[in-house]
């Protein structure tokens, strides 16, 4: 089932979010959901915080970059209970980002280009990795929200300062995009 996408401005956005047990009800059936709304809004990760549950679920699917990223060729996974244990400094990358909760945003987001993760997978088999490349970047974006952060929390002042009009746009409802969102209240 696709659900709608929360968009900035609701208040899950912001909290941070809990590890669930793994007797939790419908785990599977949510992660589902997730990837099929991922797929539907054309997203290559997405926070269970995204669709209003302020619990550490995250799915992520690179397959749809496999053309230009042949490694991550039916990338397709789920990580639950994650978190980032330690962040390899001593290389970063810059990288234009957006995210579903922020349609029409696009900026340029310094991150770590080496993780280390840990989490269980949608078989709740435990896993304690480091993780490099653009699957690293993902993760922290997704992570992000799992702590009430979203990527436009990692720009400059100057940079919020240029994009303040469209954040108040979508404060106001007023977004265009091709998915289900829920737009905070007016």
């Amino acid at each position: 089932m696709v659900l709608p996408v929360y968009t900035y401005g609701q208040p899950v956005l912001r909290k941070v979010a809990e590890d669930i047990p793994t007797d939790y009800p419908g785990l599977q059936e949510l992660i589902q959901n997730m990837f099929e709304t991922n797929t539907a809004s054309d997203g290559v990760g997405l926070a269970a915080p995204q669709i209003g549950k302020s619990i550490r679920v995250v799915v992520i699917d690179l397959d749809v970059l496999s053309d230009s990223f042949p490694e991550y060729k039916g990338f397709r996974h789920a990580f639950i209970n994650g978190h980032i244990l330690e962040f390899d400094d001593s290389e970063t990358e810059t990288l234009e980002e957006g995210c579903l909760s922020l349609p029409g945003i696009h900026e340029g987001v310094t991150r770590a280009k080496r993780i280390h993760v840990k989490y269980l997978d949608e078989n709740l088999v435990e896993h304690d990795e480091w993780i490099d490349g653009y699957l690293a970047r993902v993760i922290q974006h997704e992570f992000d929200h799992l702590e009430g952060r979203m990527f436009i929390d990692h720009l400059s002042a100057f940079r919020k300062q240029m994009i303040n009009g469209k954040l108040k746009a979508l404060l106001q409802g007023r977004i265009h995009c091709n998915y289900r969102v829920k737009a905070p209240r007016k």
